[in-house]
């Protein structure tokens, strides 16, 4: 389909909460093609979600499999339509980055192991558990369906935001 525009920060599209997808239909079924072209386009990035590229519906991508971080423990290329998390364990920090917030990484505190309860491309319903950093990935994927970004969950900006070199 097309690779899209990623919104950066402070634009207000990603500041809001997105809606729910009512319906797997073809408008859906191009938004998830967008989302993963354009993932695919960016080379390093392991997903993006709708409203990074202007759209504010509850779809993300995520594909960590060729991330060195992530290629040992994935589910390969992961479509999610209204992703819910239904179980969290344990706790990690990583350093996070976010191509709507190019200039900057952060370090974030998320579950180290979540069940996440979602749609497919199809429209099925599925549950899978997903750790380390792909637990990681759609944590931070599943923050921009809810109008937040990595910034929004450091501890401290003044220790825990760093400028990329």
């Amino acid at each position: 389909m097309a690779v899209r525009d990623i919104l950066l920060y402070p634009n207000p599209i990603l500041k809001h909460p997105c809606a729910c997808v009512l319906r797997v239909d073809a408008e859906v079924d191009a938004l998830v093609q967008d989302l993963l072209d354009t993932m695919h386009a960016a080379g390093h990035s392991v997903g993006v979600a709708a409203p990074q590229i202007g759209t504010s519906l509850r779809v993300l991508v995520v594909d960590v499999s060729k991330s060195k971080l992530g290629r040992d423990d994935n589910h390969g290329q992961l479509v999610m339509i209204n992703p819910e998390i239904l179980e969290r364990e344990g706790e990690r920090v990583m350093r996070e980055g976010c191509m709507s917030v190019p200039e900057y990484t952060g370090n974030v505190a998320r579950a180290e192991s979540i069940l996440v309860q979602f749609l497919d491309r199809s429209g099925m319903e599925r549950v899978i558990r997903a750790s380390g950093f792909e637990a990681v990935a759609i944590q931070h994927e599943m923050d921009h369906l809810d109008g937040l970004l990595f910034l929004d969950r450091v501890s401290n900006l003044k220790t825990d935001v760093f400028r990329r070199k």
